[in-house]
């Protein structure tokens, strides 16, 4: 193994990981309870449904960074951006309602983090082998 192989990932990278892990998990929880801190989803079926899987999505991809591999890497912002259309969707449908002040700017809140995050992981891929 060459040093290049051994080296942590940088500390940005390892709190993005945990971030993306927890929110991830608050966005699951979500969608099975159709409330977060006065934040509500559609109590349908589909909110569910999509709730939990762009979740699982959200959870998974920090997991996928800590890898440290790029294709894996690659494949997290795949799913961080496949979180972001699936939230847009969701408003778009009426599942996640945003007539509420709150709501909207939830919404616009955590999908331009998960943004944001699918973005400084693409411009981090040079620390993945």
């Amino acid at each position: 193994m060459t040093n290049e192989q051994t080296q942590p990932l940088p500390i940005g990278l390892k709190v993005a990981a945990a971030l993306m892990i927890i929110f991830g998990l608050a966005e699951v929880v979500t969608g099975f309870r159709h409330e977060f801190f006065g934040l509500t989803t559609s109590q349908a079926t589909i909110s569910t449904i999509l709730g939990a899987t762009i979740g699982t999505f959200y959870f998974v991809s920090g997991f996928l960074v800590l890898t440290k591999k790029r294709k894996w890497a690659i494949v997290a912002i795949i799913l961080l951006i496949a979180d972001a259309i699936g939230r847009i969707s969701m408003v778009l449908n009426g599942i996640y309602p945003i007539g509420v002040g709150y709501q909207t700017f939830a919404m616009i809140t955590g999908t331009s983090i998960v943004v944001l995050l699918a973005t400084y992981i693409g411009l981090k891929l040079r620390y993945f082998k």
